[in-house]
């Protein structure tokens, strides 16, 4: 079926007039994608709370009038939505034709026979008013693209295309073509332009094909070749991109080509910083680019199916992808979450979610779900081999896992964090009685929420180290043996005990802390039935505020409450630049040979910040702390090494041996300089070196684009404060304002957590001397940045 945007000339409004706010429910005219909660008010009483970053949830009403033309009358047509958060009502002219209550599934909407010639309007509802409905910030509205898929009524079936690989050697792939009448089917295997390989049958409608791929390239991580599929069926053609790769999975590991791959992966959530919950195919690649950049090979879509593009950024890119369906079952989470519709609708939101990954080989996994308590009592048990077989019956080329805290577990069996009807009841009344005395309610946190507040108190240890009760063991290993690959969050310390206990047993670390990368990693190349690690989180996200962060007053007045905007629990920050985490994953992950140094705040040596389980470190890789002679540093090296030395302008700075670890600790009195890290072997030889430098006066505010633009593309714009040279002050601090022209404005903002102010504003505070832009070029680009001290402007030709 042929392709048509359905992105453009849709207008937005809120379903009702809001109270005291003139104009809510007028018209305006948006640009799919749309995240309508971005542009909210945010407010202490807002039941979203420290879930939603404190955003007012409403409904909202969407339409977009149209024309059709004559020749639409006699063809099929499909009106496909990628994502609508959520409750999504679908009507044209007034007539309700779909409703889909999962925010974060694709649907069709059939217009077949609707679509006389002439003018017809389009209305999408989205319902967001009931919170809090998830654990996250969520977004609202169309968040992921609109298409109207168009064919003659003898046409190939939407997702009618599967392709499976039958061998690697020699490379076979099957090739399944359902079409809605009986003809001649053609399929034509492309490599690039070149065509190798092609076949012909007739078809009654459901058509197999065995074709031979000669001198096959494969599709693995380290070189993912993607050939094209395209077949012909009358008038219709369907092109797709797919891998040539075979996966297995058992005693030897997780194995792609019959060689095992160690899963080494990240959690992400699906929104894009400054752009809130908009999917810009642009926004999802460069998410992957900086993600393999930093170590992973694995993305973990939490908790939801992730989006079309971001699966085929995976492809091309070489991201393994565990895509995830939900994060509970029948018990809820928070209030107004899906658990009322889950019962009717799982089993169509899997069918969904596997049509959507079949043909993409990145896709190697799919998880039932995340934190599910459920799992530790007989329904649930039963429920997870249910949704197990049910997702085999749709593909069982790959596994099923589903995220399971295992401490959780225990406690909630015990009656710790679990959520009922009436908490929800009291917690509700409680709410409306603060509302009404122009109060915060303090909510009871319960299930996850409840389980991440006990942890940011007492530490990873606490979780780590409950996990390895008996009772742990006794109120998951039920549900383990429902699924293919168990999926341990937070079990590290489990894993050579159960190895040993239950020997056909497949391990995933499915959610774990980044502290624990070099130790998973040593373990897992000895241990092949320890598939894999997915670390919370891999790029921080808006939401669950506060969960990963360690914040100083400078930057966060208030330790919680309103005005924070971001868990702060990312190993790359919202803007997308590595912090020492992720200088330190890229080492004990083994990305690749070499050392960094990484320093913590030194003008904060000393002071209280927030707490999180979920930080290992703030370290960043600067040594520009001017003003702080004196302070003590707090210096991280990394290394893969057995001896690591420290030198401050060509003198000692101490010596530490590294053994069972690939972190190296100092504490020198800080002096502006050259800071340098010399890394050794076990026979006392040079193996790295690395230097940070101070950066000098005056300071420059500049404007640095990642790549260049391209019309209709999405541009990032990092601003930056640096000397002269281009090193960066992380001490500089300001509120700039950024003007585009030739451009548009889409987001702006920082990477600080706590953030009180809209990414939708055209200026902007600092952290650490940075922030980041991202504008939509139309034509050549003029970009000017100006702080009341500095300015900067620089001209950008469209590529």
């Amino acid at each position: 079926m042929r392709a048509i945007s359905f992105n453009t000339g849709w207008t937005c409004r809120h379903k009702e007039p809001l109270p005291r706010q003139e104009g809510s429910n007028v018209p305006r005219p948006v640009m799919i994608p749309h995240d309508a909660m971005l542009e909210e008010r945010r407010d202490a009483l807002a039941p979203s709370g420290k879930n939603g970053c404190w955003f007012e949830g409403h409904d909202y009403l969407y339409e977009k009038t149209f024309t059709a033309p004559a020749d639409w009358a006699d063809k099929a047509l499909l009106l496909e939505f990628e994502g609508v958060y959520q409750h999504a009502e679908v009507l044209l002219d007034g007539e309700k034709l779909a409703f889909r209550p999962y925010g974060y599934t694709n649907f069709y909407v059939d217009l077949t026979g609707r679509l006389t010639p002439g003018e017809h309007t389009l209305s999408v509802i989205a319902r967001n008013s009931d919170q809090p409905n998830s654990r996250w910030y969520s977004g609202a509205g169309i968040y992921r693209p609109v298409t109207l898929w168009m064919a003659d009524k003898a046409h190939i079936a939407v997702n009618g295309v599967k392709i499976r690989t039958v061998s690697v050697e020699p490379a076979e792939i099957a090739v399944t073509v359902k079409t809605t009448a009986p003809g001649e089917c053609i399929v034509d295997i492309l490599d690039g332009e070149t065509l190798v390989a092609s076949a012909k049958q007739f078809t009654g409608g459901d058509a197999r094909f065995h074709i031979a791929i000669p001198d096959a390239k494969l599709w693995s991580p380290d070189s993912p070749h993607l050939y094209t599929c395209r077949v012909r069926f009358g008038t219709d053609e369907h092109v797709c991109s797919f891998g040539i790769r075979t996966l297995t999975w058992g005693k030897d590991g997780l194995c792609l080509n019959g060689e095992r791959v160690i899963i080494q992966g990240a959690c992400i959530h699906h929104d894009h910083g400054v752009l809130g919950a908009k999917c810009f195919p642009e926004a999802e690649e460069r998410r992957v680019r900086l993600l393999k950049e930093n170590g992973y090979n694995a993305l973990r879509s939490a908790h939801n199916p992730c989006s079309k593009a971001l699966l085929d950024a995976c492809d091309r890119l070489g991201m393994l992808v565990m895509d995830e369906y939900i994060d509970h079952w029948y018990i809820h989470k928070t209030e107004h979450d899906y658990v009322p519709y889950f019962a009717d609708w799982w089993q169509q939101d899997l069918t969904d979610m596997v049509e959507k990954d079949y043909n993409h080989p990145s896709v190697i996994l799919y998880s039932t779900g995340n934190e599910v308590s459920e799992t530790a009592q007989p329904k649930g048990i039963a429920l997870t081999r249910q949704m197990t077989d049910f997702l085999h019956q749709l593909d069982d080329t790959r596994p099923v896992t589903c995220g399971v805290n295992i401490f959780f577990n225990f406690l909630s069996s015990i009656g710790f964090g679990v959520y009922s009807d009436k908490k929800a009841k009291k917690e509700a009344d409680a709410a409306e009685k603060a509302k009404l005395k122009n109060k915060t309610a303090r909510k009871k946190a319960v299930g996850s929420q409840f389980f991440n507040d006990m942890a940011g108190l007492l530490g990873d240890e606490f979780m780590k180290r409950g996990a390895t009760l008996h009772g742990c063991d006794v109120k998951t290993r039920d549900a383990f043996a429902a699924m293919d690959i168990a999926g341990y969050n937070y079990g590290i310390y489990r894993y050579q005990h159960d190895l040993k206990k239950y020997p056909d047993r497949l391990i995933l670390g499915s959610e774990t802390f980044c502290n624990d990368a070099y130790r998973f990693r040593e373990l897992a190349k000895k241990e092949p039935r320890l598939v894999g690690d997915f670390v919370w989180a891999g790029m921080d996200y808006m939401g669950e505020v506060g969960v990963g962060s360690w914040e100083y007053q400078e930057y966060a007045p208030q330790f919680e409450g309103p005005g924070w905007m971001l868990a702060g629990s990312g190993r790359i920050d919202l803007t997308g630049k590595p912090l020492g985490e992720a200088l330190y994953t890229r080492v004990a992950l083994e990305k690749e040979i070499g050392l960094y140094i990484a320093v913590r705040p030194v003008n904060h040596e000393g002071e209280k910040h927030s707490p999180s389980a979920w930080k290992m470190t703030n370290a960043m890789d600067s040594w520009s702390w001017r003003g702080c002679e004196g302070k003590k540093a707090f210096v991280e090296v990394y290394a893969r090494a057995a001896k690591v030395e420290l030198l401050l302008n060509g003198k000692p700075g101490g010596t530490k041996m590294l053994k069972n670890t690939c972190l190296a600790h100092f504490r020198i009195p800080y002096e502006n300089g050259e800071l340098t890290a010399v890394s050794y072997d076990s026979a006392g030889r040079e193996i790295g070196r690395k230097t940070l430098v101070t950066a000098g006066e005056p300071t420059q505010l500049r404007i640095e684009p990642e790549a260049a633009p391209e019309q209709g593309k999405l541009c990032w714009v990092r601003l930056r404060y640096t000397d002269e040279n281009g090193i960066g002050k992380p001490m500089e601090r300001g509120r700039i304002r950024v003007n585009v022209g030739g451009g548009k404005l889409l987001g702006l903002g920082s990477a600080c957590p706590f953030y009180p102010e809209s990414y939708l504003d055209a200026t902007t505070d600092t952290y650490y001397g940075e922030a980041l832009a991202v504008i939509l070029p139309e034509q050549d680009m003029t970009i000017m940045a100006d702080d009341g001290t500095h300015h900067a402007e620089i001209r950008l030709p469209i590529a």
